[in-house]
């Protein structure tokens, strides 16, 4: 992707504005108008991420999750806490 840096991140907050316009609303927001705020700071947001991290090398110091593909989900990840504490449960203290 090419592009410039600067002209990417006056385009994000430039999205960052237009959504908080709309959204300040409240109740009375547009939904299609605030969807296609959402659509393009999500854009605005992945490109500026993209030339800043092709062009400087630098990662934003945050990681953005798309949704969760209820495929990719692991049932047994919501007992892996659960299990180091069982783990604490069988450690048997000896007096020396």
């Amino acid at each position: 992707m090419t592009g410039d840096a600067r002209r990417a991140l006056t385009r994000l907050l430039n999205a960052f504005e237009n959504h908080f316009d709309i959204a300040r609303d409240g109740d009375e927001a547009d939904d299609a108008a605030l969807e296609a705020a959402e659509l393009a700071l999500r854009d605005a947001f992945f490109t500026y991420d993209d030339i800043l991290f092709t062009q400087l090398g630098v990662e934003l110091p945050f990681d953005i999750l798309d949704e969760i593909d209820e495929d990719d989900y692991d049932e047994d990840d919501e007992d892996y806490d659960d299990e180091d504490e069982d783990e604490d449960d069988d450690f048997i203290e000896v007096d020396d």
